[in-house]
């Protein structure tokens, strides 16, 4: 199908959002948009940030799953307690894929469940004697953590549980850092919010802690990756690059990464910042404390990963610029034998997203680097300073959508017809069994990494063999199906 025009577009939006009561539809018409390369704020077409509307099944998440899934979880040698029910915990645990090095259990600890497993006497009577008692535990179980978090869920909030006095005197018996982290899931409109306090409880407990520290030995070309949770090893592919152009990489977090890297961070020269929405508030923080500049760099597909790495060269001197360049050149045979094996199989297909994070917007030039088109995309959780920087990157007239309802996103797809969706866990067998290709982009199912040029690669290959896979031809699409029928009632 050759694709929409504005005011084909402009008018399946109306038509989607048709079924809905008339308070409903006014306010999901704020969320959904069509793309125009020429405003130069989001804000003037698509609303985003908002409470979701109850009863549309919204793909979101909570404050936790932001601090403890996303930013606090991946900090590989503390251990995080999921406070509350066994619940939260057990489901937002190795489940992101955020690979690391070590041994679990002995001096790394990110995929193993902590929790206080509160039962009903714990919301009568209260949670700080367990929470406490936890501790002491964890501290003789598994000597070797570096620290403890205290992430809060949805009864600690409620019943008044005094987690920083607990954490306060944690610390003082066991000598070692234990951070209170306010992130019940009833707090804010996403895992948005959650992603802000983790960032500030980074700031209150732990980047301050080696300001007066003078035993570390800085070098000019030192930088660190922020937001970027190592999903099937995309930090370390990410981390070769830097390295080959010449800078030295002090922290990686939160995948793979260590409280002492994180204390380390505000002795960089540069902040590497690849999640903005998840991570951007720790970097304006530094800025403003401790003057450190911060990028933001995407390095999905060889034309945004030249881009980026040109970016951030700029920040140094000539020998990491013609660092960059080496690695341009250097990976160049790489990546032009990636697009000539797989541009055949791929031009002209056209996908629609429906991601967390950057990916809404970062993926879109390595489909392009395939000849694929982006014709749809959208964000779970994203503020408008999201949508400022994916307008550009989309092409006109094709479809913007914010905290996407089922319906509207089935509806879409039915219209729009793309060949490939990108999109979460909660939405893939729905449109596999509609017979259409589907990637999961939250964790790249199952595979990856897909950072860097060889992460390209991977990405590439992934690409094919889901589109690509005889398996699509023995289903078929409800639209063809009754296309089909048409024909056939029309030829008898």
């Amino acid at each position: 199908m050759t694709n929409l025009t504005r005011e084909e577009t402009e008018a399946l939006i109306q038509e989607v959002v048709a079924v809905y009561p008339e308070k409903l539809k006014k306010d999901r018409l704020k969320h959904l948009a069509v793309n125009d390369q020429e405003v130069e704020q989001s804000k003037k077409c698509i609303t985003s940030n908002r409470k979701s509307a109850p009863g549309v099944m919204t793909i979101r998440g909570c404050a936790y799953a932001g601090s403890k899934g996303v930013v606090w979880g991946p900090i590989k040698d503390m251990i995080h307690i999921s406070h509350g029910p066994v619940g939260c915990g057990q489901y937002s645990r190795a489940g992101r894929r955020n690979y690391y090095v070590g041994t679990t259990g002995v001096n790394t600890f990110g995929t193993m469940n902590f929790t206080s497993d509160f039962q009903e006497k714990d919301i009568v009577f209260g949670g700080d004697k367990k929470l406490a008692k936890i501790m002491n535990e964890i501290e003789e179980l598994f000597p070797l953590n570096k620290g403890i978090t205290v992430q809060s869920e949805c009864p600690i909030g409620l019943i008044g549980d005094d987690i920083e006095a607990v954490s306060k005197k944690a610390n003082a018996e066991i000598g070692k850092p234990v951070v209170p982290v306010r992130c019940e899931g009833f707090r804010g409109v996403s895992q948005s919010l959650g992603h802000h306090i983790a960032n500030d409880a980074v700031r209150d407990w732990v980047l301050g802690n080696r300001d007066n520290d003078d035993s570390f030995e800085s070098t000019p070309y030192d930088v660190s990756i922020i937001g970027d949770y190592n999903i099937g090893g995309d930090a370390w592919s990410s981390r070769t690059l830097l390295e080959e152009m010449g800078l030295r990489v002090v922290a990686q977090w939160s995948g793979d990464g260590t409280l002492s890297e994180m204390e380390l961070t505000p002795k960089v020269k540069l902040n590497l910042l690849h999640c903005y929405r998840s991570m951007n508030y720790i970097s304006r923080h530094m800025e403003e404390k401790y003057g450190i500049p911060w990028v933001e760099y995407n390095f999905f597909g060889p034309t945004k990963i030249a881009e980026s790495l040109r970016k951030i060269a700029s920040f140094f001197d000539d020998t990491i610029k013609e660092g960059a360049e080496r690695v341009i050149q250097h990976y160049q045979s790489e990546y032009e034998a990636v697009i000539a094996k797989y541009r055949p199989r791929l031009e002209g297909k056209r996908v629609m997203l429906y991601v967390g994070g950057l990916r809404p917007r970062h993926v879109i030039g390595a489909y392009e680097d395939l000849g694929m088109e982006v014709v749809g995309t959208g964000y779970e959780f994203a503020h408008n300073d999201d949508y400022d920087r994916t307008i550009k990157e989309m092409g006109n007239a094709t479809l913007l959508y914010d905290d996407v309802t089922g319906h509207e996103f089935e509806e879409f797809v039915k219209r729009v017809k793309p060949d490939l969706i990108g999109s979460g866990i909660k939405e893939k067998y729905i449109f596999q069994k509609m017979g259409i290709p589907f990637r999961q982009m939250h964790s790249w199912d199952y595979s990856g990494p897909y950072h860097g040029y060889d992460g390209f690669a991977i990405f590439a290959r992934d690409m094919d063999m889901t589109l690509n896979n005889p398996c699509w031809g023995k289903l078929k699409a409800p639209w063809k199906k009754s296309e089909d029928s048409s024909s056939e009632a029309a030829t008898a």
